[in-house]
């Protein structure tokens, strides 16, 4: 076991400049809805909800860096507001790129920019890795979207997708040296495949929430929860909370003195039982926001907005 942090006190955001439905990702992603504003009300919500987290975050201590619109000209990328599922970096001072399934996704990837960000905020960088090819037409591996990492375990965990390929996350697995990659079918309350790993679970640095319903083979659920209660207390979510309160889609981060915060929408908040708050709250203070047009629309909440910063500072 490596003897590193499973969280980081700095993540970085992408400023949702253009955001709305995707209807290209809305294929698949079954979280996605639509609702009865225009464009420029979304986007102008959409900001305000952004913003508001960022001012929280920052008033509890977390460093947050801001990717801001690019100079150049652009397409259109109505989900650039979720970076963690073309990017990610490590404690070595590598920062992975990843092949995303979405055209129109492919545009968000900024790796000069977030590079140029990164050392400007004294941050190290070491390597620039890309998972696959760069032109990848059929093998997808949407970052930590796709991927639950225990860094300090080395073990990967993943739910096999259109935009997570077996042989690319077996890629990445062999790439970064991880202990062990498991990888798992599931099936959502319609019979789909759930489109991202981090909507069905999470991992903090001691507690693990996940839906566990819908891992679809029995010895795949029984494989996950041991590994899983190797290194944490497992907090079980329903299907209904997975997927109509985002209860899956939280991440732990920590002040810069260290103090933990397990940050969610107030709609995964609300999704919680009593008792389930109680128990996450053993680990971290609870810190809900407001992303109500961002979730709706996008169909990911609080942990696909927050790109982690494991590289160390100069």
């Amino acid at each position: 076991m490596l003897d590193v942090s499973r969280t980081t006190d700095t993540i970085l955001m992408v400023r949702p400049y253009d955001f709305g439905f995707n209807e290209e990702t809305g294929r698949d992603n079954e979280f996605q809805q639509h609702l009865e504003m225009s464009d420029q009300e979304i986007n102008q919500k959409a900001n305000e909800e952004f913003q508001a987290m960022v001012d929280k975050l920052r008033a509890e201590g977390v460093t947050v860096l801001i990717l801001e619109k690019p100079e150049q000209p652009y397409v259109r990328t109505p989900d650039a507001i979720f970076p963690n599922n073309w990017f990610s970096t490590e404690h070595d001072g590598t920062m992975i790129t990843y092949p995303m399934a979405a055209m129109n996704r492919r545009v968000e990837r900024r790796p000069e920019d977030v590079e140029k960000l990164l050392k400007a905020n004294g941050y190290k960088i070491r390597n620039v890795l890309h998972v696959g090819e760069l032109d990848e037409k059929r093998r997808f591996l949407e970052g930590t979207g796709s991927m639950i990492i225990d860094h300090r375990a080395e073990v990967v965990y993943a739910a096999k997708s259109q935009r997570c390929d077996q042989d690319q996350f077996e890629n990445f697995i062999s790439l970064r040296f991880f202990e062990e990659g498991i990888m798992f079918d599931t099936q959502s309350s319609t019979g789909n495949p759930i489109y991202h790993t981090n909507v069905m679970m999470s991992i903090g640095d001691k507690y693990a929430v996940i839906c566990l319903d819908c891992i679809v083979k029995k010895e795949d659920r029984e494989r996950v929860r041991t590994s899983l209660e190797k290194e944490f207390e497992v907090i079980e979510i329903s299907m209904d909370q997975m997927e109509n309160h985002f209860c899956g889609n939280i991440l732990q981060v920590n002040s810069a003195g260290g103090r933990p915060l397990i940050v969610m929408s107030q709609k995964a908040y609300d999704g919680f039982t009593e008792e389930q708050r109680e128990r996450m709250g053993k680990y971290g203070q609870l810190l809900p926001m407001d992303l109500t047009v961002i979730e709706t629309i996008g169909g990911g909440s609080a942990r696909c907005m927050m790109a982690e910063i494991f590289s160390e500072k100069k």
